[in-house]
């Protein structure tokens, strides 16, 4: 790579530092740190949570997954959608009916602390696995950029990224997430440009790919197996999209950052418009570099977008749109050591402690710092793993960070619905009942996962079913026996 290219990155790294660092929280309490003082805008809220959601894994897999394949991933997209609006009219009243600091608070207060213990671990370890694949996915730019190793690589992201984290509060790290949205869109959309001119333009690109079926967005076949069709990215993508915006605290934690629940409304529903909008860009990048001949059989598909940023795209171009890949995935890993870190800080560490924000904020800011340091060492050395069970393999890194959360997400779902199930039948519910459903479901989905008996968009339909259905009869059993 040019050295413009290098300083244009090195000098846009510089940049966002010290915007995060200038924007940073003056933090007094553990809310201020991890919750923005609640007083975030909701536009910037909703670009975060696209950049957190998406990030590295975006940007590098769905370009692959289309020069392989063709559109038909969109139809998760549109599924997404219809999640957010049912988690934005169904559980975010929920979250601001009081003053609430995790997603799992409300667990907490309708089933009682081990309840909300158990489900926070749940998050912790579903987090702690799939962003360690991120930050995997995120090392693969940088070392193909700078000729590191890809564990040296993964090391340099994960201490940067610690840093970063610990010194900025939630308010820089979504503000953060707003700058470096808007940049690794702007290079994506010139990647986009250059990949067409090289397949001979616009027109001739996308008729070569209209003849070889790769403009095919909807998959009507009924499918257990096949991931990507109009049924299971309706269903499978709505469940999956309410279960990680309505039950993972990654997200939850912007959401609760947001200036009242309309904000938070508008952010989230926007956030499924402004990501279905992102899928396409990424997926018409990769059908453009097929069509170019950049998409050959010797790379996996992970390697395609990035060899072509270094090779192709002008000089300047290039170190923009690789420093957005890089700080994108390091944003999304400092939001997920933020999420970790609020989530044991006030689900295990407060309770156990006998500490509240109200009385012992100053102390729960430096455990949830203190945290902070422990999980980014921890998916640090997650990511290392990753890149040691991946190597040779041409699994889409998105697809492997989706797989491995829809372990958890269906549990997870199914467990606020019984928190929120109405009637004789829900008062009749108690933590038990919810702790034991939950444990089976997540036993049994690993093993479903593992087996690869379904395509992840139905995981997580079936492990809600599954909580849904063993709690309720948990409940049954037990005023039976009593």
């Amino acid at each position: 790579m040019a050295t413009l290219d290098l300083f244009v990155i090195a000098a846009y790294m510089v940049g966002s530092l010290a915007l995060a660092l200038a924007l940073r929280e003056r933090a007094r309490t553990a809310d201020d740190y991890f919750l923005g003082a609640r007083r975030l805008p909701a536009w910037a809220v909703m670009v975060s949570i696209v950049a957190t959601e998406t990030s590295a894994i975006t940007v590098i897999s769905l370009p692959g997954i289309a020069a392989r394949g063709d559109f038909t991933f969109l139809q998760l997209g549109l599924g997404y959608i219809v999640g957010r609006l049912l988690v934005a009219w169904w559980l975010l009243p929920g979250y601001f009916s009081g003053t609430q600091q995790t997603a799992y608070q409300r667990l907490g207060e309708r089933f009682g602390l081990p309840t909300r213990q158990l489900i926070s671990v749940t998050f912790l370890v579903t987090r702690f696995l799939a962003d360690g694949v991120r930050i995997f996915a995120g090392a693969i730019p940088l070392a193909l950029l700078t000729g590191f190793d890809l564990s040296a690589a993964i090391v340099l992201m994960g201490v940067v990224t610690l840093a970063y984290t610990f010194v900025g509060g939630l308010r820089s790290v979504v503000w953060a997430d707003v700058l470096q949205w808007c940049v690794y869109v702007a290079g994506g959309a010139v990647a986009l440009v250059v990949a067409l001119n090289m397949g001979g333009g616009w027109e001739q690109s996308w008729a070569r790919a209209e003849a070889a079926g790769k403009l095919k967005m909807f998959d009507l076949q009924a499918s257990w197996t096949v991931p990507y069709t109009l049924l299971g990215g309706l269903v499978g993508g709505a469940l999956l999209s309410a279960a990680s915006h309505g039950t993972d605290h990654i997200i939850v934690q912007r959401l609760l950052a947001s200036r009242s629940l309309r904000a938070a409304q508008v952010a989230l529903v926007g956030s499924g418009l402004l990501v279905f909008l992102q899928f396409a860009l990424f997926l018409a990048i990769g059908t453009a570099l097929w069509g170019a001949g950049q998409a050959g059989p010797e790379l996996a598909g992970d390697q395609i977008f990035p060899q072509f940023i270094v090779q192709h795209l002008p000089v300047g171009v290039a170190g923009l749109l690789m420093a957005g890949i890089l700080a994108a995935a390091m944003s999304t890993i400092s939001s997920s050591i933020s999420a970790l870190a609020s989530s044991v800080t006030n689900d295990l560490y407060a309770p156990l402690a006998g500490k509240t924000t109200e009385r012992d904020g100053p102390h729960l800011l430096r455990a949830g710092r203190a945290f902070s340091v422990v999980w980014g060492v921890l998916l640090t050395a997650a990511a290392l793993g990753f890149a040691a069970w991946a190597g040779g393999k041409d699994t889409p890194t998105v697809v492997l960070a989706l797989s491995i959360a829809s372990i958890t997400y269906g549990p997870l779902l199914g467990s606020f619905v019984l928190a929120g199930w109405g009637g004789r039948v829900g008062q009749r519910l108690r933590g038990g009942d919810v702790v034991m459903a939950v444990a089976i479901s997540l036993a049994l989905m690993a093993a479903i996962v593992l087996a690869k008996w379904l395509a992840f968009v139905w995981t997580v339909p079936l492990g809600a079913a599954l909580t849904i259905g063993l709690g309720l009869l948990a409940s049954t059993l037990r005023r039976r026996q009593a």
